[in-house]
């Protein structure tokens, strides 16, 4: 049995207080907390994908956090306050995140990459500014879904299976962010669609 605070070493770390933030008293287990998370992000994908919506605006991506993580998190949709081991200053995120959305607005507009690579680029982008305690990569990954749905192509199948759990899938991903985060996107656009 894990413990729910339990994370593997490529896991972003949450502070007591943020900890203190879980709403459900009854979680004890890192198998619990995962269920109850994995129960709140499918019902924020289905109303999600149920609106159309202007997609690449701040009010809206931190909607889509709290809706994916509000049952179980206090915290949900609000950035973080506290250093990470990955991310940009606390004090940074809202001009990280302004800026991101100028530049995504700017790929869109101008076409200057494929429908892949710019949702793959709005993905990685958000990965790095790690807006959030917790959640980024999922969250991050759901926004690249809509985006490149609203495209008009398929939903990325990011390895085909559970990113948040350790194993050689979580591995690759890893590898493929370091690599975009070396500016070779080349790696994440092949995960994305394996």
């Amino acid at each position: 049995m894990v413990s729910v605070f339990h994370a593997d070493d490529q896991a972003t770390p949450i502070t007591p207080e943020e900890r203190n933030a879980l709403i459900p008293t009854h979680v004890t287990l890192r198998s619990e907390l995962n269920e109850l998370e994995q129960q709140n992000i499918i019902d924020a994908e289905q109303w999600a994908f149920a609106r159309k919506r202007r997609l690449l605006s701040e009010s809206f991506l931190r909607r889509l956090h709290r809706r994916m993580f509000n049952r179980v998190w206090r915290w949900a949709g609000r950035y973080r306050t506290s250093e990470k081991n990955i991310g940009v200053a606390p004090y940074l995120i809202e001009v990280q995140i302004r800026e991101f959305l100028d530049d995504a607005h700017y790929w869109i507009e101008h076409n200057a990459y494929a429908a892949d690579e710019i949702a793959v680029r709005v993905h990685h982008r958000l990965v790095s500014i790690h807006p959030f305690p917790n959640g980024n990569g999922r969250w991050s990954r759901l926004v690249a879904d809509l985006l490149i749905v609203s495209l008009g192509s398929a939903r990325f199948t990011w390895g085909q299976q559970n990113l948040h759990a350790a194993g050689d899938v979580r591995e690759r991903y890893i590898d493929a962010l370091h690599a975009a985060d070396s500016h070779d996107i080349r790696p994440l656009l092949a995960f994305a669609r394996s």
